[in-house]
């Protein structure tokens, strides 16, 4: 049976016009595998599906073939044709924003990878792992482990060195204290024993004063009659 020519239209029927574009992304997907391989070309491929999708080949890398189509294009004058026709700046704009929006699907490829990782570190979705991958996750714990430990043994021998310098530094603030008290005392025991020299002197002096008052008493009566020896 003679297969017909398959007419150059859009196609209507949406779940028939996903299939098509399956079927034809992966054989173009393909090809540019083949024509890198066979050929030794230096190929890049940009798809988005209708629903905006990226799919993607290069054998290099898709920034390296666009810098180099840019370098070219450039050194020819802007005379670079691809089948026939000269890319527009308009289809130079749309080249950049396409592999922008390639780099963004990587980079959230990149994340998801990393929130996988992270849930199975922490000892989620599991159940997919083979015994290689557990043993690999298990080995990045250890050495994670080994890490913290070490890490948190530093804290500590730091902080015993600060507490060790704080000790030294009260001893010394304690040790001037110390001096000054015992300069103080000295001061203080020196006025007490003058004051009690001071005491002394005025305690002497009192004693005299009231020896010399008792001497200078004397004894007084009144007698009124004839003059007569007193017996």
């Amino acid at each position: 049976m003679v297969r017909g020519k398959t007419q150059m239209k859009r196609i209507e029927n949406a779940a028939s016009r996903q299939v098509t574009f399956s079927k034809r992304r992966n054989g173009l997907l393909k090809k540019a595998f083949e024509l890198s391989v066979l050929c030794d070309a230096e190929v890049a491929l940009i798809i988005f599906s209708p629903r905006g999708k990226l799919y993607e080949f290069a054998s290099s890398s898709i920034n390296k073939t666009i810098e180099r189509y840019t370098q070219r294009r450039t050194k020819d004058g802007g005379s670079c044709l691809t089948s026939n026709k000269t890319i527009s700046e308009d289809d130079h704009h749309d080249l950049q924003a396409a592999v922008s929006k390639e780099d963004s699907f990587s980079m959230a490829k990149k994340i998801d990878h990393l929130e996988v990782s992270k849930m199975k570190l922490l000892g989620d979705g599991l159940e997919s792992c083979s015994f290689q991958e557990l043993h690999q996750i298990e080995n990045q714990l250890e050495r994670s482990l080994a890490k913290i430990r070490a890490r948190k043994n530093q804290l500590y021998r730091e902080q015993i060195e600060k507490l060790k310098q704080e000790e030294k530094t009260l001893l010394e603030h304690n040790a001037k204290l110390r001096q000054q008290c015992g300069m103080l005392q000295k001061v203080s025991s020196g006025s007490e024993e003058k004051e009690d020299q001071v005491l002394v002197v005025v305690n002497n002096n009192n004693n005299a004063h009231d020896h010399h008052r008792h001497n200078m008493d004397v004894e007084t009566e009144l007698f009124i009659g004839l003059p007569e020896r007193r017996k």
